[in-house]
């Protein structure tokens, strides 16, 4: 009796605490969460934008069958136009899969060596950048060298340096973030310093390497690695919650259609990025699928094995909880391809 009293009583407080947790929760993702699944890949779409995206734009290919690709909201909510299949997006750190396949082909080409270290390729950082004496290029590669993130410099966004070499001076002579390769963390500084020595070995733009060793031979011709390269027409505003300016004219490096970016992804999991021995180093030093956040862009990157399935999806709005929307709306679209799979 007594066993069944307490029984009652705990879950009585566990019911109770579970309610008083849904008032932590902000109720646009309850309701993103809980509402019944489309049938339809254009009705989850559809319905994204009542959560808040001003414009969103979500690429599907599938088992090799024809790619399709599914809009709504604004390309430019100024001037009203609708958004567009074909636009160009602000892809961030999806940048990144392109610059480890870049070094991956350097690598494999013996122009560069993944475990000599940052003071071998920059001794003038030596002293600057703590345990720059121990930090390999395998370890940027990865983020595991402790290098601090120049985007988590306070104010970094409202007041973005000019150059490579402004950036960069953010994070000189601070302490390292934690001994090389003993964990693993997010910095953009990696990749900062990662472009610049490419720059260095190639005696010119790695942008234009890689535009020379992936973009051309696979067809990927509506990439672009700056606004300065792009039709501005094409592409696609940005939005940040409570700051009014459309974000379309700020230089974020490169541009791609959710198509482009499609095809770069699958390429990069069947391997036909790659030339022969390629894979196995790209494999043993970078990841397949990638996120991209910027102000008034973020995107997600992901092919999704059990289902053969690449998924690019952009959304032009951010600030607020649109991150975990675009996360749920992602998770929504994947189920809708298992529910279609399975009939």
């Amino acid at each position: 009796m007594v066993k069944q009293q307490a029984k009652r009583i705990f879950r009585i407080v566990f019911i109770l605490a579970s309610i008083a947790s849904l008032w932590f929760v902000p109720w646009i993702l309850v309701k993103a969460w809980i509402l019944p699944l489309p049938n339809t890949i254009q009705e989850q779409v559809n319905e994204s934008i009542k959560n808040g995206f001003d414009g969103i734009i979500v690429y599907i290919e599938q088992g090799g069958k024809p790619s399709e690709i599914y809009v709504a909201g604004w390309h430019d909510r100024k001037n009203k136009i609708p958004a567009k299949p074909n636009a160009l997006f602000k892809i961030a750190s999806i940048t990144k899969l392109y610059n480890a396949v870049a070094i991956t082909k350097l690598v494999n080409d013996q122009r560069l060596n993944l475990d000599k270290t940052l003071s071998d390729y920059f001794p003038e950082l030596e002293g600057r950048i703590a345990n720059a004496k121990e930090i390999t290029l395998r370890m940027m590669v990865q983020h595991r060298s402790g290098i601090p993130n120049f985007t988590d410099h306070p104010g970094y966004w409202e007041n973005r340096p000019k150059t490579r070499e402004e950036t960069l001076e953010l994070v000189l002579d601070l302490p390292a973030k934690f001994a090389p390769n003993k964990k693993f963390e997010y910095s953009n500084t990696n990749y900062l310093l990662i472009e610049a020595l490419m720059d260095k070995i190639l005696g010119y733009s790695h942008d234009q390497f890689i535009k020379e060793v992936v973009l051309i031979p696979h067809g990927l011709n509506n990439t672009f690695s700056s606004l300065k390269d792009a039709d501005i027409a094409d592409v696609m505003s940005g939005y940040y919650i409570g700051y009014d300016e459309d974000l379309k004219n700020e230089e974020y490096g490169m541009l791609a259609t959710a198509e482009d970016v499609g095809k770069f992804l699958r390429g990069l999991n069947d391997g036909s990025l790659f030339e022969e021995g390629e894979q196995e180093i790209y494999s043993s030093i970078y990841e397949y699928n990638h996120t991209g956040w910027i102000p008034g862009y973020q995107s997600i990157a992901r092919y999704h094995a059990d289902i053969d399935a690449v998924i690019i999806q952009f959304v032009n709005t951010t600030g607020g909880y649109n991150w975990n929307l675009l996360e749920i709306t992602h998770s929504r679209i994947v189920k809708i391809l298992k529910n279609q799979k399975s009939l």
